[in-house]
């Protein structure tokens, strides 16, 4: 028996309001409780390596830099520290060798950009063999 012959029958409804609400409350409380670590705190140290040392190849380059940027191609020194002058000094310390490892002893304290103007004036020279020279570790 039906006594509500008139009345249209309601559908159920979804009220979406308040799942949006609680949505939000969580949402600020994640971006408020949440700690980012910067880049600018990490601690780098440089590697070190347990190898022999080994003997000095006939076809290598030796670049030395200083924590100041001074450079030194096969113990000469250079007056300007620029990539022209570094790619001219390669090319000389080269000689008719052909494709030639440069090997990098960069002092510690030394910055990044003075490694990399060696890297660009290697790269400018022609010769793509590039080694990195560490130190041994001290034994005690």
């Amino acid at each position: 028996m039906n006594f509500q012959r008139g009345r249209s029958k309601e559908d159920p409804e979804i009220n979406l309001i308040p799942m949006i609400d609680v949505l939000l409350v969580i949402l600020i409380f994640l971006m408020v409780t949440t700690t980012f670590s910067q880049i600018a705190e990490l601690q780098i140290n440089l590697p070190t390596a347990d190898a022999e040392k080994q003997a000095e190849k006939a076809n290598e380059i030796t670049v030395a830099v200083d924590a100041s940027g001074r450079y030194v191609i096969n113990r000469i020194p250079l007056a300007n520290p620029s990539v022209d002058t570094l790619n001219e000094a390669l090319r000389r310390a080269a000689g008719d060798r052909s494709d030639p490892v440069i090997v990098i002893n960069a002092d510690a304290e030394a910055t990044h950009q003075s490694v990399i103007n060696i890297m660009e004036a290697s790269r400018l020279a022609g010769y793509n063999r590039i080694s990195f020279a560490t130190q041994a570790k001290n034994s005690k």
